[in-house]
């Protein structure tokens, strides 16, 4: 008996699975359709959400530079919740109707500058822990905003933590001795000693040439005095 040639066996078995999946089609014929319907309808969702996810994205960011105006002038009550005759939203109704969005997000963070501006602390810290801060240089002032909003609230050592978080989010010669030191006071407000010795001292040892490093030095001095 003569061997199969390379080119019949491939046929042969091309043949043979084809032959099992016709027989698979026919007795499943209804579940293959309807899973076929099913990505089919997957596919759309996906396609369909990332089309409105841009479109939410779009509006929210217009809607959003229309309320930043409002802040820039001062008009923290109308940043928050609008203008009902110009028919303008706030900071408030976008960070709750667009909360999936880059733009949503920052509502949260206005929306909390706006309430530490009036005094309302307690608002404003809501609003910050519903804040997820940029990566990099972008994040620091909301960490920073955060520990004051905070420090307002006379909850000392949670503020210096936040200042830790703050000088640690974006390393670099400006902001992180600024945070650092803000930490220290916070925490001698706080009473705990040890940790403002730390940070004033790091202050004085990586940081030599920034703005903060002489009061530090003093501090020190006074601690070491006293």
């Amino acid at each position: 008996m003569s061997k199969l040639k390379k080119e019949e066996l491939e046929q042969d078995i091309l043949i043979e699975y084809s032959s099992r999946f016709m027989h698979f089609y026919q007795t499943n014929k209804a579940a293959v359709i309807g899973g076929g319907v099913g990505i089919i309808l997957v596919i759309g969702l996906i396609i369909g959400y990332v089309v409105y996810s841009n479109q939410q994205e779009q509006e929210a960011a217009v809607l959003l530079g229309m309320a930043e105006q409002e802040l820039m002038m001062g008009n923290y009550e109308t940043a928050l919740y609008g203008n009902d005759e110009e028919f303008t939203l706030g900071f408030v109704q976008i960070a709750n109707n667009y909360s999936g969005t880059d733009s949503g997000n920052l509502a949260h963070y206005y929306a909390a500058v706006s309430e530490f501006e009036l005094g309302n602390y307690e608002d404003a810290l809501a609003y910050m822990e519903d804040f997820t801060p940029p990566k990099g240089i972008l994040g620091v002032a909301p960490i920073s905003l955060h520990a004051n909003i905070l420090l307002e609230l006379e909850n000392f050592t949670e503020a210096a933590r936040q200042y830790e978080r703050a000088a640690e989010w974006d390393e670099n010669s400006a902001t992180t001795p600024a945070n650092l030191f803000e930490a220290a006071q916070a925490y001698q407000r706080a009473d705990n000693t040890q940790m403002a010795t730390g940070h004033l001292e790091r202050i004085v040892n990586e940081y030599p040439n920034s703005s903060q490093a002489p009061r530090a030095e003093r501090m020190l001095g006074r601690a070491v005095a006293s």
